[in-house]
């Protein structure tokens, strides 16, 4: 499956969070390593919702840029 990331600027780290998989979470000090991170987080996420018997919520949310003025 495919899920969007959201990866931000924390100051003097990165951190991320997957919109569709509430409590998916991981920092690192540079994006790529965030988005690794992620990565590993969403596959340990996803192993424990199938041991635990729930549901693998589809990838729902969409990412789109809007350029404004600013």
């Amino acid at each position: 499956m495919c899920y969007a990331i959201v990866i931000e600027n924390a100051g003097g780290n990165f951190s991320g969070y997957v919109p569709d998989l509430p409590g998916c979470v991981a920092t690192g000090s540079t994006i790529q390593e965030t988005e690794q991170a992620l990565r590993e987080a969403m596959e340990f996420h996803l192993e424990g919702m199938r041991e635990d018997g729930d549901p693998i919520p589809p990838p729902s949310s969409h990412v789109e840029y809007i350029e404004v003025a600013a």
